[in-house]
């Protein structure tokens, strides 16, 4: 977790993963495989993609900012008064490859989204790498 001169706040999540990053990429670009480990979704891997994920709390609007195959993804995500993005950065690594997902812009008075979203990225990286660990 970081804080920025503007006084907003990021949680960042970093992890290593014996996977090559175009493995990742796909379990984070195709909706069926994002539909198992984050939200049910209408995803397009295109930037400018407008896209919403549906939770069994409601829904996030979110649009791509930035979409570099295999290295970078970028969106923004937007519900119930949070305006934030997360971008997923994926390097290679011996292991794998070095995953880092960061959601930027959270300000004063979202202590609750914060903590959620502290609480939330953990079990999503768990189960993305539950995803992983199925595919071929």
């Amino acid at each position: 977790m970081t804080e920025t001169s503007t006084g907003t706040r990021s949680v960042i999540m970093e992890r290593e993963f014996s996977y090559p990053p175009e493995k990742i990429w796909r379990a984070l670009t195709q909706p069926h495989l994002i539909a198992e480990w984050l939200m049910k979704n209408d995803f397009q891997a295109q930037l400018g993609h407008a896209f919403v994920l549906h939770g069994d709390w409601g829904s996030v609007s979110c649009k791509i900012l930035e979409i570099e195959p295999n290295r970078t993804l970028s969106y923004s995500w937007v519900a119930n008064g949070l305006e934030s993005v997360v971008t997923w950065t994926l390097a290679p690594s011996a292991a794998g490859t070095y995953l880092r997902v960061e959601q930027s812009g959270f300000q004063a008075g979202q202590e609750q989204f914060y903590q959620g979203a502290k609480a939330g990225w953990p079990r999503f990286l768990a189960s993305l790498e539950e995803v992983l660990a199925r595919l071929d």
